[in-house]
């Protein structure tokens, strides 16, 4: 996702065919954003925990402060959607960015699969976890962490959901090496194959899960 302006480079679909089988489509609820069991509303707080190559981070989450990105998110890591994604956009001082599948097949269904817009509730200080956004209510999947205090950022409409509680310093030494070179339309297309032949010093997420506070 990308948003005109060098600010706003932040941050920032395909149907079933006739061919696919609805099964599939039935057993995966990431191959479908309607599904039930991708509308569950999140509790009021929870944490997600995010393994990585170079250790744990956690996140805790304030549904009041942006409902409809915490149910997203929520639903999200239950079935798994971040797990083995990378970290594809790292600008350090600014944020570390996240959130498109590695495969081809997912990204098309969550491509059009946008939420509305949540009020600003708190500042994009250091730590918080906030959606990209390319306009209003285009968000899907793609998250950021700001790395300090990006409050200018609130009056763009960009709405924190949580905050790292533990590990911030993993978060902090995410390998910069590629920056923002790795192009967001291929791996939407391409997924991790992209990634893995073009940058493959990208850190990724090995596994992301809902966790006890």
């Amino acid at each position: 996702m990308v948003i005109a302006g060098s600010v706003m480079a932040l941050l920032a679909g395909c149907g079933r065919t006739d061919r696919e089988p609805a099964q599939a489509k039935a057993t995966n609820p990431l191959l479908d954003p309607q599904s039930p069991e991708m509308q569950a509303s999140a509790p009021a707080s929870f944490r997600v925990r995010f393994e990585t190559g170079g250790g744990p981070f956690v996140v805790e989450v304030t549904r009041a402060w942006a409902p409809h990105g915490a149910d997203r998110l929520y639903n999200l890591v239950r079935h798994g959607f971040y797990d083995g994604g990378r970290f594809f956009r790292v600008v350090p001082g600014f944020v570390v960015q996240f959130g498109l599948s590695g495969d081809p097949a997912v990204s098309a269904r969550w491509r059009p699969a946008t939420i509305a817009d949540d009020p600003v509730m708190q500042h994009n200080s250091r730590g918080t976890l906030t959606f990209a956004t390319a306009g209003p209510n285009t968000r899907t999947t793609q998250l950021f962490i700001n790395y300090r205090d990006n409050s200018r950022l609130d009056g763009m409409g960009f709405a924190p959901l949580g905050r790292v509680v533990e590990g911030m310093d993993v978060v902090d030494h995410i390998s910069a090496v590629y920056g923002e070179r790795p192009d967001q339309g291929r791996i939407e297309a391409q997924g991790n194959a992209y990634l893995a032949a073009q940058f493959p010093r990208l850190d990724s997420i090995t596994r992301a899960t809902i966790v006890a506070p």
